[in-house]
């Protein structure tokens, strides 16, 4: 009964910007930690970020500098801002979350594709 809908991703030119959207819904009680990990063809999917519920942060070195995860616990939303691009940001993008409910658990978004063009 929980699901992770997320959104956001598209097609944008290296150097640009995007921001994805990660909504959770359902018999939720509270969330914990929320992230966003990616998986680009062909490769192991990865951290990006992770955010605690009071705020803290954790970044891929990758991505540090560049993207910045937030929280809105009253939406039950994590977001990702995504700035200067670059074509190895290439993947599918997936939302995480640890949700307390009628069960304990972490639960997965269905994806959402970044492609950035060089």
């Amino acid at each position: 009964q929980v699901q992770l809908v997320e959104s956001g991703g598209g097609l944008v030119q290296a150097g640009g910007s995007l921001r994805l959207s990660c909504a959770a819904s359902g018999s939720i009680f509270s969330i914990n930690a929320m992230g966003w990990y990616r998986q680009a063809p062909g490769k192991e999917r990865e951290l990006v970020a992770t955010i605690t519920s009071s705020g803290s942060t954790n970044y891929a070195d990758s991505v540090k500098g560049r993207f910045t995860i937030s929280r809105d616990n009253a939406k039950n939303t994590v977001y990702l801002q995504m700035n200067s691009l670059k074509p190895e940001d290439t993947a599918v993008y997936y939302c995480n979350a640890d949700i307390i409910g009628i069960l304990i658990r972490a639960y997965w978004g269905q994806g959402t594709q970044v492609t950035v063009s060089s």
